[in-house]
This record gives structure tokens, C-alpha cells and sequence, in this order.
């Protein structure tokens, strides 16, 4: 078997009692529901998302920086509050620019991946790594964030000493989320569905209805902010009072995260994946816009000014619907409940962003070996379980950590995102210089990122200065560290297949006999040796050599499997899964060819599943009733010092085939293939 097929076993081991079996999967079934037929062409349809649902699972993350974004900004401006009008031209072209660059990026990068791809292909490996690392730690934060300060707005209404157990709830609630995801995407949006909605119909009616109630005091609002802009501007001159606002522009810059989103998760998106993704990009750029900017001229409309235990929002709603009345029912209060209930829902959504495209950026990561290989494999529900799992609980250990404070984690949390959006923009650049003897317009389409690049280049730069002592050098350190974990990683791999591709030179060079005559025919009674393996190469020919090393003129049959393992890098649609169909059968193809031309008597057995160990002993267990007198044979690399980490980057399928095997009452045998700790030595028998 191929060293990247991963370990992950979705069946009990035979010896577990029939009893057992049943309440197990009866267990996993109830909460995540029962295993998809890759093998279904509608399957890629029915999990796929349309631009409406994309918005809703990706568009939370955005919609809910409204709910602290604005805030933020509009602290910052003091009394220059008349600087308001401009902050929302301001954020509402930042968002523009930023979401129509990544309308450009989704077109020439189709199949998602977003900062992590376009730093990759565009600017190299290293920048890669660097964008890959930085989107991870967002993404973890992004779970953080969004789950405490949820859970801010709940235990804002409740008793003080029921504080103690907001640990508690956040768990619960990054389990619950964890859970939905592992159930699969589509079903974790559409439950959440209702809770989005509700956010928006909400702010909906709290910016139209703030700004239709002051329509007519529009002239004395114009003049207020024009006498303020004009006498300020006297007293603070240009410089003065560009500070400010761009001190406010920053420290509202939290507003932009989660625009990125949708480029990282194309791959859910149904077809056509271009156009969903665009049309989910617009609507999450005008829902963020009008969002975000509105709140900010309702705060300048009602004079909302920061009040000791309570967020501006609340304040906002106060003013807004505190006094409605029918009758003796407080509408207004029951509106404000559900407006701020909303708030803390929408903030729980938005740690959905997290669980969508953090496993997907550790699986693009893993495939280009950043990251163990096991990340990019797949479970039953079709979704990413190993970068779910992980994420989930680096969400949950980073809320310990700091105890759950939502400044602290706002604070660690800033920075990464806007590392990946220059890095994404630069790459975008730098692209378009490099092919502007291609395209006679280049012009006009690099425009947008030049733009954007300064755009974001500003804000990361300004956020690094004001925040690097209040917490983001801990971002910088925790990015860093995981940088430099992935350069290991990626060192390790790389030393492996230096070793695996001096045994494929070797190995499929090896001259054979070609003869007239016709290769033997299969002869079921006799013994046959079944190889278990992956792409045509010299670990599969060197456990076929080895076969015949170590039992000459025994086996009359050769018999190869394989499986073809469908990872979160393959599975785009039915066309690419046919593709990995026919690949893996003309690899089968060579070895059989190979065994004839040695006169040998050959064949091949293949299936397509996401779980290598399952789909096997099936094949396995067919193959018995064909050819009785069967014996199976894998290989597996063994390692001349072996460290705890190679079992954590390499999978042990061998063995745990091995086991299976041995308790389905076959026959079975690993077969090492030594890898020397010297680099200048090669694989070997």
C-alpha cells in the first residue's frame, strides 16, 4: 500500500461481540448519521451547497464582526463622532475591494483553497506555508472568538455568579458544533439556518427603521457633522485628523475577517462552483456592508456613546425600540431580547466559518505534505473528521488558556487575517506583472489588487505597531511555531520520497523477458499471492519481488488489489472521481503487464471507498472465494531509528490489515521496506 493511505478503521475488529457492533453503530449513526455512497454520482449534488446556504454557513463569520466591528471603530473616534460618515465610505470600500479581489482569485483558482493556494502557486512554497499556518491559527480563533463572545451576550442577562460555569457552556458548545460538522456541512448550515435569519431580519428593521425615523433631521445631521469636520479640522489640521480616523479604521478592521471564506470553501459549492461562489461572495459583501455601516450611522443618528456594562448595540436598541408599547406589551423590550439574543446566536453561527474551512485549508496543506497525510482523508459522512477533531479541540484548549476572555482572544486574534489577505494580493500582482505580455488588458485587472494589497499592507501594519505589546506577539509566536512544525514535517516527507524515488528508478527500470507465448492462465486451486497496492512504482514491484525472493516457485497466481481512496483533495465532483477510477486501473494495468512478461500468471481487483482498511478486506474476502489457497502480502516502510513521530506522519495500514487479516481466518505477511536514517542510502529490502 502507498505510505499516504491513511489509518482510520470505521468497522469493529471481528472479535467484537455482534452485540457490541450493534450498539456502537447504532450510537455513531444517531449522532452523525448514516455513511454516503461515494460511489452515487447524486451524492456530489445532495452535499453540495447553493449560494443561498453558502452565505448562510460563510457569511456568519462577516455578518457577526457587526455585532463588535463597528463598535469598535466608533469607540475609537471619541468625540470626533462626526468622522462616522466617513468610516462607512471607508468600510464599505474596503469590503468592496477585498471581496471583488477574492471574486478575481475564485476564477483562477476554481477549486478552492483560497490564501493558502494563491500564496502557494503564485509567490512559492514558503509563502504558502506562511498563509496555510496563519489561516489555521485564524480559524481557531475564529471558533474562540465568536463562541465566548456569544457566550458574553447570554451571561450579560444572567446573575453574576452563574459566570463561573461559561468554560462549561463554551465546551458544550464547540461539541455541539463539532458534532453538527461531523454529521456533514450541509446539514450543520441548514440547522443553523434559522438563527441566521433571525439576525437579519432583526438588524434589518434596526437600520432601516433608525434611518427612516431621522429622515427628516437629515439637514441638521449634515450640518453637525460639517461644522465638527470643519471646526476640528482647524484646530487638528489634516494630519490630525487623519490619525484619528485611521486609528478608528484599524481598530474596526476586525469588521473585514471572514471575507476569505468563500474562496477557501469552493469545493462545497455546487456546480456551477464559479458562479455559486461569486453570487455567495456579493451576497456576503452587500450583507456585510449595509450591516456593518448602517449600525455606525444609527450610532451617529442616536448619540450612542459607550455605557459601563453594556455593548453599543445594546445601547443602540435602547434608543431604538425601548419606548414601543402596545398596550401593556413591550413590544420594544421583546424586541431588543431577540435583537441581542440574535446577536449571541449569530456569533455561534459564525464559529461555523472555523469548522468549514480550517479542516479544508489543513487538507489542501496535507496533501502538499505541511501536514500529516491523514488530514486530507475523509470519513463515511464524507466530511474531513481528523481536521474537525483537531481544530475543535485546539478551539476548546485555546479557551482555557485565557480563561475564555473575549478581548484577550479579539487581540490574538486580528493579525492573521490580514497576513493572508496581503499575501493573496501580492501573489495576485505579481501574477499579472509576470503575464502582461499575455494579456493586453493586465491593466485593468490588476488594479483591483494593487488596491487591495495597500489596503491590507496598511491595516496589518498598523495593527502589528498598536497591538503587538497587548497580545499580538502571542499570534506571532503561536504562527511561527506552527511554521516551523510544518517545515519539519515537510523535511520529513521530503527525505521519504527521496528514499521511495531512488527504489522507483531502480525497481521500474528492472529488465523482464518478453516472450511469444501466452503468460499461464489464473488457475484458481492454486496457491496465489495477493499484493496489496497503490500507484505503479518500486514499493509495489519491491513487494512483488519479494514475494518470489522469499517463496521461488511457489505461487502460481499473482493477484493485485487496490483501492482507490478518494481524499478531500479529489472529491470535486463524479468526473474527478471516474478520473481517480481509470488511474488507479491503468496502475493495476502496468503491474499485471510486468508480471506476464516474467511469464507469470496476473491479475487485478480494485474498489473505489474513503476508508482504505474497510474497502480491502472486502475485496480481500472476494478474492478468498475466487482463489482459496490465497496468501496476502503488503508492504510497509520500516525505519532505521524509529521515532514517536513517524507513526503520526506515516499511517501502520500494513498492520492493521495485518490484524484484520489474521482474525477473518486468512493468511497475511508485512513485508518491510527499510528506510536508512543516512540520507545517502536508499530504501531497501
Amino acid at each position: 500500500m502507498d505510505s499516504q493511505q491513511e489509518e482510520a478503521s470505521g468497522e469493529e475488529p471481528p472479535h467484537v461481540t455482534k452485540n457490541q457492533t450493534s450498539i456502537s453503530s447504532r450510537v455513531k449513526r444517531a449522532l452523525l448519521g448514516a455513511p454516503r455512497d461515494i460511489k452515487d454520482p447524486s451524492v456530489f449534488h445532495r452535499i453540495s451547497l447553493i449560494a443561498f446556504l453558502a452565505w448562510v454557513g460563510l457569511g456568519a463569520d462577516g455578518l457577526s464582526s457587526s455585532a463588535y466591528g463597528p463598535e469598535e471603530a466608533f469607540r475609537a473616534l471619541g468625540e470626533h463622532t462626526y468622522l462616522a460618515i466617513g468610516l462607512v465610505l471607508a468600510t464599505a470600500f474596503t469590503i468592496f475591494i477585498i471581496s471583488y479581489a477574492y471574486s478575481r482569485i475564485i476564477e483562477h483558482f476554481p477549486f478552492g483553497g483560497g490564501g493558502y493556494v494563491v500564496a502557494s502557486k503564485l509567490l512559492g512554497p514558503k509563502y504558502g506555508v506562511i498563509s496555510g499556518a496563519a489561516l489555521l491559527v485564524d480559524y481557531v480563533f475564529t471558533i474562540s472568538v465568536s463562541i465566548a463572545s456569544a457566550a458574553d451576550q447570554v451571561f450579560s442577562f444572567l446573575p453574576p455568579h452563574i459566570a463561573q460555569y461559561k468554560l462549561v457552556v463554551v465546551t458544550v458548545g464547540i461539541i455541539l458544533l463539532t458534532i453538527l460538522n461531523l454529521r456533514g456541512v450541509k446539514e450543520s448550515v441548514t440547522t443553523l439556518m434559522p438563527i441566521f435569519l433571525i439576525f437579519v431580519l432583526t438588524h434589518v428593521v434596526l437600520i432601516v427603521g433608525g434611518i427612516a425615523f431621522h429622515l427628516f433631521e437629515a439637514p441638521r445631521v449634515v450640518a453637525e457633522v460639517h461644522g465638527g469636520f470643519q471646526t476640528n479640522f482647524t484646530a487638528l489640521g489634516f494630519l490630525g485628523l487623519f490619525a484619528i480616523f485611521a486609528r478608528a479604521y484599524t481598530r474596526g478592521a476586525g469588521t473585514y475577517t471572514g471575507i476569505e471564506a468563500v474562496s477557501n470553501g469552493i469545493q462545497i459549492m455546487r456546480e456551477p462552483k464559479i458562479e455559486t461562489a461569486r453570487r455567495t461572495m456579493a451576497y456576503m459583501a452587500v450583507s456585510l456592508a449595509v450591516t456593518a455601516g448602517g449600525i455606525l450611522i444609527c450610532y451617529l443618528l442616536y448619540h450612542v456613546v459607550p455605557e459601563a456594562g453594556k455593548t453599543m448595540n445594546a445601547s443602540l436598541l435602547e434608543r431604538f425600540a425601548g419606548s414601543w408599547n402596545m398596550g401593556n406589551i413591550p413590544v420594544g423590550k421583546m424586541f431588543i431580547v431577540i435583537s441581542l439574543a440574535s446577536e449571541a446566536a449569530i456569533l455561534f453561527v459564525a464559529a461555523q466559518a472555523g469548522f468549514i474551512d480550517g479542516p479544508r485549508v489543513m487538507s489542501n496543506m496535507a496533501i502538499d505534505s505541511w501536514l500529516p497525510h491523514r488530514f486530507s482523508s475523509l470519513s463515511d459522512r464524507l466530511t474531513m473528521q481528523n481536521g474537525v477533531a483537531l481544530i475543535s479541540g485546539a478551539a476548546i484548549l485555546t479557551l482555557f488558556l485565557t480563561h475564555g476572555d473575549t478581548s484577550t482572544l479579539v487581540l490574538m486574534y486580528s493579525i492573521n487575517v490580514f497576513l493572508t489577505f496581503s499575501l493573496s494580493e501580492m501573489g495576485m500582482v505579481r501574477y499579472w506583472i509576470q503575464n502582461r505580455q499575455k494579456y493586453q488588458d493586465w491593466a485593468r485587472h490588476i488594479i483591483i489588487h494593487v488596491v487591495g494589497l495597500l489596503l491590507c499592507l496598511s491595516i496589518l501594519l498598523m495593527n502589528l505597531l498598536e497591538k503587538f505589546t497587548e497580545g499580538g506577539w502571542v499570534t506571532l509566536l503561536i504562527t511561527g511555531i506552527l511554521i516551523g512544525v510544518c517545515m519539519l514535517i515537510k523535511r520529513h516527507y521530503q527525505v521519504v520520497m527521496s528514499h521511495l524515488s531512488r527504489l522507483d528508478d531502480i525497481l521500474t527500470e528492472i529488465p523482464t523477458t518478453m516472450t511469444n507465448n501466452m503468460p499461464p492462465h489464473l488457475n484458481p486451486k492454486a496457491p496465489t499471492a495477493v499484493l496489496l497496492v497503490s500507484s505503479y512504482g518500486g514499493m509495489g514491484i519491491h513487494t512483488f519481488l519479494s514475494v518470489q525472493k522469499l517463496f521461488p516457485h511457489h505461487f502460481k497466481n499473482f493477484i493485485f488489489v487496490s483501492v482507490t481512496v478518494i481524499d478531500a483533495g479529489s472529491l470535486k465532483g463524479a468526473a474527478d472521481l471516474d478520473s481517480a477510477v481509470a488511474q488507479t486501473t491503468l496502475s493495476l494495468q502496468r503491474y499485471v503487464d510486468f508480471a506476464r512478461q516474467l511469464g507469470l500468471a496476473a491479475d487485478y481487483r480494485m474498489s473505489v471507498g474513503i476508508e482504505v482498511l474497510d474497502q480491502t478486506e472486502k475485496l480481500c474476502v472476494s478474492v478468498v472465494k475466487e482463489y482459496p489457497l490465497s496468501v496476502f502480502f503488503a508492504g510497509k516502510l520500516i525505519f532505521e531509528k524509529e521515532r514517536w513521530y513517524q507513526r503520526i506522519l506515516h499511517n501502520e495500514t500494513a498492520m492493521q490489515f495485518h490484524r484484520r487479516i489474521q482474525f477473518a481466518g486468512l493468511n497475511s505477511m508485512v513485508l518491510p521496506i527499510r528506510v536508512f536514517a543516512n540520507s545517502k542510502k536508499s530504501a531497501s529490502v
